[in-house]
């Protein structure tokens, strides 16, 4: 038999509950006790929890409930996997080779109907997404091990203006939304914690100094109150209604801010709950492309900020429509 095939062998021997010596195990799958030996630090090595006993009635046996844990996952259970790992893939998951290691691992340990299961479901499930190039991967890769390690970095970071600034940063995690990755963590050049793009990460060097992060911290909530401040924590918050077809609300509430703010939601109609700031300024851009299908209920201050917003664009393009004229004259 193979490696992997003694491996297994071990495996479900051990998780009958016996506890059995390393001879007894090389007598029972007629092998040499050198390949148990083996086997064991492999099976070690891969996550099960092997504890060796010394002395009279020492041997092998596995620790806790793993014995009573399933061995093997069910189709769907496969599937699931499948389909996830190809999300993650998608989405420029840092780890990719352990990813891939994964999945094959699965697909081995199947028999022929499952493994027809899986390729069947791979094929018919696809993620469309910008491929995230090597360096992203590595500075994601280094970003999440400092954070589960307690290690800080430093950081040289390119804001977009200006020079790149250099910085001593302690990551807390690595979050992804909306097609692009982010880092949350404290910022020792600014003294808070803070978010930054990781698409815009220079340099990042792991450095000698260790961090604890604070209890409870969640990156993914510090990075939404962050980017909508006044969804969440303004106390300028005003009820907007609107009202439209069905697939057009649909499609509303499945936007990032539209949908943290939904209050409730009827069959041609919707509440939100939004800040008073960004109804004067991004949400009547985002609504825009709705053109008549939607109709602001309330706020009237929306309405009318809406009206000034089209007027503008209006303007705007009349103004180049009369240049091209020109210019053609």
């Amino acid at each position: 038999m193979s490696k992997s095939d003694n491996m297994l062998s071990i495996l479900w021997l051990l998780r009958s509950g016996r506890k059995m010596t390393a001879q007894q195990l090389a007598n029972e799958l007629d092998i040499h006790i050198r390949s148990v030996y083996r086997c064991i630090d492999s099976l070690c090595a891969s996550g099960v929890p092997i504890i060796a006993d010394s002395g009279p009635g020492g041997g092998y046996r596995i620790l806790g409930r793993f014995a009573e844990s399933p061995l093997l996952f069910d189709m769907e259970e496969q599937k699931a996997l499948v389909h996830a790992s190809t999300f993650a893939s998608e989405a420029g998951y840092p780890f990719p080779e352990a990813l891939n290691r994964a999945v094959e691992k699965l697909k081995r340990y199947t028999n022929e109907d499952q493994l027809d299961h899986i390729e069947r479901h791979s094929e018919g499930l696809s993620v469309i997404h910008p491929p995230v190039d090597g360096k992203l991967q590595e500075v994601l890769q280094l970003l999440e091990k400092s954070a589960a390690r307690g290690q800080s970095v430093e950081m040289e970071y390119d804001k977009g203006r200006g020079a790149p600034s250099t910085r001593g940063f302690d990551p807390y995690g690595i979050v992804f939304w909306k097609g692009s990755w982010y880092t949350v963590g404290f910022c020792r050049l600014r003294q808070e914690v803070r978010s930054f793009r990781a698409d815009r990460i220079v340099r990042l060097d792991r450095v000698d100094r260790h961090f604890e992060r604070p209890a409870d911290f969640s990156a993914k909530s510090f990075l939404m109150q962050n980017l909508l401040p006044e969804s969440f924590a303004s106390e300028a918050l005003v009820d907007v209604r609107i009202e439209g077809p069905k697939e057009a609300l649909d499609l509303l509430c499945q936007h990032w801010l539209f949908g943290h703010a939904l209050l409730e939601r009827q069959a041609e109609q919707a509440l939100f709950k939004l800040g008073l700031p960004s109804l004067q300024t991004y949400v009547p851009y985002f609504l825009l492309p709705y053109g008549r299908s939607l109709t602001i209920l309330e706020p009237e201050c929306l309405v009318g900020r809406m009206a000034e917003v089209s007027a503008e664009i209006a303007a705007h393009y009349a103004a180049m429509k009369s240049e091209i004229f020109l210019r053609k004259g």
